[in-house]
């Protein structure tokens, strides 16, 4: 595969990763470059030009003291939060996946109880977590004089995936994306959309030998020098840079929480909480839960109006056939959200009043 700036991206190369064992217990204050140089230490490893440290942001975490030990998970999340992507009521409490102050979009904010050292609390993510990459690559240069990336990981899950993966939370002195539009494929076909994201990619591939369970916060990969320019460009992609959001986001709410904005709910907010939160799976919540949901919705922000609600249908009523017709309009497009169908029958001979019946929505797609 060649590339018009003359970097050839044909040319294999073996990569391997080394988990950097016998780190201690991280606490507050905790130098990162001397956490890592003790991984090295215990681990018999020397750095070498091109190397790439990936280093778990809960010991990062933990370093700069970002820990709170307030008992309401939901309020620290909030206090995280730029804003709520999507909601779901799970075994008594509420998730949220939100945009973070950090930067990505992740449940809870990236608030994690897990892993949190002896003295227990909330771990909160840096808000800056390039910053903080910068910092450690820098301090790590300079006591070693080699030329390194640093890449700060962290876990979420994906859309449209099962499962929970690595990903690059913060990143300097590594090239976050490879751009390979204009160049050509091995059959000589022109690339008019392909761009790696191989930061995230390496904080993958290193959480395999890290872990989640054994207590190992880093690694250092290796055999990518070709991804780690002898000068940072300031101008180049970070972890940041790697999260869609504005006009390119096309997946800024999910499916029930799209509807419901539409409708003036947004998530996150005392009126959806009002309105009702749906459940994880469709199967915790009865049919009469869900039309009952969505008859909330229709009914929000709107001057008058009555619902009869019924697993099968719902009778409304308005003051006027205008006011009607809007209250179905909202009631369909509500009931849309939790899967279901509505269909108006003819309404009564003064236009305030019908029946709507409800059925599962047809759909192409399998439910979830």
């Amino acid at each position: 595969m060649s590339r018009p700036d003359g970097r050839d991206h044909a040319t294999a190369s073996t990569v391997s990763i080394t988990p950097l064992t016998g780190i201690p217990e991280v606490r507050d204050g905790d130098s990162l470059a001397e956490v890592v140089d003790a991984g090295l230490n215990a681990s018999g490893l020397a750095l070498e030009a091109g190397d790439i440290i990936v280093v778990s942001s809960k010991v990062a975490s933990k370093s700069l003291g970002l820990v709170t030990h307030d008992p309401n998970k939901d309020r620290v999340v909030a206090a995280e939060t730029e804003y709520v992507v999507a909601e779901r009521a799970l075994a008594g409490r509420v998730t949220r996946i939100v945009r973070s102050k950090a930067g990505p979009v992740m449940a809870a904010a990236g608030v994690d109880g897990s892993n949190t050292g002896e003295h227990g609390g909330w771990l909160l993510l840096p808000h800056d977590p390039d910053a903080v990459c910068e910092r450690l690559r820098d301090e790590l240069v300079r006591r070693h004089g080699v030329r390194l990336g640093v890449i700060l990981s962290d876990t979420s899950g994906r859309p449209w995936r099962i499962g929970q993966v690595d990903f690059a939370l913060g990143v300097h002195g590594v090239r976050a994306t490879d751009d390979l539009r204009g160049g050509t494929d091995a059959d000589g076909r022109r690339l008019e959309v392909t761009t790696r994201a191989v930061a995230d990619e390496i904080a993958s591939a290193a959480d395999l030998a890290k872990g989640k369970v054994h207590g190992v916060p880093a690694a250092v990969v290796r055999g990518l020098g070709r991804f780690v320019p002898a000068s940072a460009d300031p101008s180049a992609p970070r972890g940041r840079d790697l999260v869609r959001a504005g006009p390119d986001d096309w997946f800024g709410y999910g499916r029930v929480e799209a509807v419901r904005a539409a409708l003036g709910v947004e998530p996150g907010t005392p009126d959806a909480e009002t309105v009702g939160i749906p459940p994880t799976s469709r199967s915790d919540s009865s049919r009469l839960d869900a039309v009952g949901r969505a008859v909330r919705v229709a009914l929000h922000a709107v001057g008058s109006g009555t619902a009869d609600v019924g697993p099968r249908s719902v009778t409304l009523g308005a003051d006027t056939p205008y006011e009607l017709g809007r209250l179905v309009a909202r009631l369909e497009a509500a009931l849309w959200s939790e899967w279901l169908h509505g269909s108006a029958g003819e309404p009564s001979a003064d236009g305030r009043a019908v029946v709507v019946t409800v059925d599962a929505a047809p759909s192409r797609h399998p439910r979830p």
